[in-house]
């Protein structure tokens, strides 16, 4: 009975952050590793991104970037090959202070920003830096669904407006976890039993992606934003403290 709560709240999370509340999908895999080996939980979980995934390009399908996809996806098919291939032999600890340095490099940069009060220009999206951000996000979305940080820090210089954020957010990641699928089968990640509890997750997927859409439009732009920002930065200490203290 513990296992399904956990896995029920695990998966409504992930939902949630799929219907425009980033980042707190990142706590979805480490609440199912009370119960299971990390590698198998990113693979029960993942049939359930694409479940939200589907729901999450429906609502956001009207606006997004699509130079942005352009320049991400061929990274991200890298990262992914890359973390197919290295996964048994790359820490999950090095992948998680990897991760929780790009936020946390990110989120220094913009308040230092802040406090210099100098208005920064919009950056635009460029080929050499969003190809080494969507191999990172490839990399690290692979090995334990942690994309987020990669992309939100060559996402958000752009001051997007929120729902193209949302939309290009939502077809990107999509994109990423349709590639994923094909290694997790062959490493076995996904599998006849993982479908099976999987049929019984979804509509907590579906319930978590239709309350984070909610909210994140009735959200002023500003807020969101800054709840991006925040998001990332306890991301990014839970990760530090998981090397840390376990």
């Amino acid at each position: 009975m513990d296992f399904w709560i956990v896995a029920s709240l695990a998966t409504f999370l992930m939902g949630l952050s799929k219907g425009g509340l980033p980042m707190i999908a990142l706590l979805a895999v480490p609440l199912m590793s009370l119960y299971m080996d990390p590698a198998l939980a990113a693979g029960l979980l993942l049939p359930m991104y694409l479940v939200a995934d589907a729901y999450a390009v429906y609502l956001f399908r009207k606006a997004f970037s699509r130079r942005n996809l352009a320049i991400l996806l061929p990274g991200a098919v890298a990262g992914i090959l890359a973390g197919f291939f290295a996964v048994s032999y790359v820490s999950g600890d090095l992948i998680k202070l990897l991760v929780a340095g790009i936020g946390l490099s990110y989120l220094a940069t913009a308040l230092r920003t802040r406090l210099s009060k100098t208005p920064v220009p919009a950056r635009p999206a460029d080929v050499p830096r969003g190809l080494v951000w969507g191999t990172l996000a490839g990399l690290t979305s692979y090995i334990s669904h942690a994309g987020g940080a990669p992309y939100q820090a060559y996402v958000l210089p752009q001051k997007l407006d929120k729902l193209v954020y949302l939309g290009t957010t939502t077809i990107f990641f999509t994109i990423v976890n349709l590639l994923k699928v094909p290694p997790y089968v062959l490493a076995d990640q996904i599998n006849a039993a993982t479908l099976s509890r999987g049929l019984w997750l979804a509509p907590f997927a579906l319930l978590g992606a239709w309350s984070g859409a909610t909210v994140s439009r009735m959200l002023p732009e500003k807020v969101f934003f800054l709840l991006v920002e925040i998001a990332l930065a306890l991301v990014s200490f839970k990760l530090i403290a998981e090397v840390l203290f376990t």
